[in-house]
């Protein structure tokens, strides 16, 4: 390796993409093209290093499988940024290999740092959490340890563990201090600050409060009969009944959630379950099954009592019942979620993040631009779309994982 793609190659790890674009923007072999993607990549001109990664990889020869694999790792982590989740993850999974079975331990680790923050963008926490088990225990470099750190920092947040949170951050802090690079120092205090903003609201007859996520997971970890609306389920004491699948069943707790501790009146019932406000016998009937259905899952925490004008949630400790509802409410909540992280993000990746069909987000999409909420670059398959930050909410409890939690 001579002297200028040494240099570069410091200057890059620095944080100086200006600084190694200086020593090899005019060369065309493959590990100045290399390094070229990933100075513009730090830059933020995506395409364009994925262009010049790929040419790197082309140039290498058969024999430098390993220079190849790096190139891998590199524009793996370039469309990451870039929100593109179409290609398939085996590659980045054969580069991983064949960097260990070089001996490539800072560049393998990168690989799985990047395999893990794909996981946690998708909401596949537990896989996302075996993908950074490996790396428990190892000593790292700063710049890996930090990113390390916040990656374990947002999946225990995610999981809802804002203690565990708090130490991964606190170790990325000191890590990021280290490595002396104020882009990777200024991304943990944000993430610092995510976790003192309000997370969700509880509501409570005419009145409404808002909780940060130690809040919140104090709460359901709480005697509390708790209704939660962000993850779509219901539970006291730890034990979570999931309902995100029978949204009618969880319509129908909510609306007892808020009637608490009195009636919901039948009409109500019918109108949050089934839509409609003009209820008819058949409605009347399909609301006695539905509750009859709803009564026979929360046996064991809470029984449901009929009355002259309708039904009351009781739970059998005769204690409390708590309705969480998330920052956001409607049915683009998630969508505006995940664009709110400030990144550009393609109709077929929201698809893929929310397990919803690319008809449906477009739909969606353009109700929110309609509104103002949303807008797009670009145009036809370059199409991305964007959404301004939510000032004063963490959006981390709508964020693609209820699922995973079932």
């Amino acid at each position: 390796m001579d002297s200028l793609i040494s240099a570069a190659a410091r200057a890059l790890a620095a944080g100086d993409p200006l600084g190694a674009l200086k020593r090899v923007a005019l060369r065309e072999d493959p590990p100045a093209l290399a390094l070229r993607g990933i100075a513009m990549a730090q830059l933020g001109e995506h395409a364009r290093a994925r262009e010049l990664l790929r040419r790197a990889g082309s140039a290498f020869g058969s024999h430098e499988s390993l220079s190849r694999a790096r190139c891998v790792v590199a524009e793996a982590e370039v469309a990451l940024a870039e929100r593109d989740f179409a290609g398939s993850p085996r590659a980045l999974e054969a580069a991983l290999a064949t960097l260990e079975a070089h001996q490539d331990i800072p560049n393998a680790i990168q690989a799985r740092l990047i395999a893990a923050r794909r996981l946690l963008l998708l909401g596949r926490l537990p896989a996302a959490a075996g993908a950074l088990a490996p790396l428990a225990g190892q000593a790292l470099a700063p710049p890996t340890a930090a990113l390390a750190g916040l990656l374990n920092a947002e999946l225990k947040l995610r999981s809802l563990q804002p203690a565990a949170a708090g130490a991964d951050l606190d170790a990325a802090r000191a890590a990021a201090q280290s490595a002396g690079i104020p882009a990777l120092l200024a991304e943990v205090e944000e993430a610092a600050a995510r976790m003192s903003r309000p997370a969700a609201r509880r509501i409570r007859p005419h009145v409404e409060q808002v909780l940060r996520v130690d809040e919140v997971a104090a709460l359901l970890q709480s005697p509390a009969l708790v209704v939660d609306g962000c993850r779509r389920t219901l539970g006291a004491g730890g034990v979570r009944i999931p309902l995100a699948r029978r949204p009618v069943l969880f319509a129908l707790a909510r609306a007892l959630a808020e009637a608490w501790p009195g009636e919901a009146p039948r009409e109500r019932l019918i109108e949050q379950a089934f839509r409609t406000r003009s209820p008819d016998e058949t409605h009347r009937a399909r609301l006695r099954v539905e509750i009859g259905r709803l009564r026979a899952l929360v046996k064991g925490l809470a029984r449901i009592d009929a009355g002259a004008l309708g039904f009351s949630l009781r739970p059998l400790d005769g204690g409390e019942v708590a309705l969480l509802a998330p920052p956001l409410e409607g049915d683009q909540a998630e969508l505006l979620a995940l664009l709110a992280d400030g990144a550009a993000w393609s109709t077929s990746a929201l698809a893929l993040a929310l397990d919803a069909s690319q008809r449906t987000i477009q739909r969606a999409l353009a109700e929110l631009e309609a509104g103002g909420r949303v807008r797009s670059i670009g145009r036809a398959r370059a199409q991305r779309w964007l959404a301004p930050p939510l000032a004063g909410f963490t959006t981390i409890l709508l964020l693609p994982a209820a699922l995973a939690l079932e």
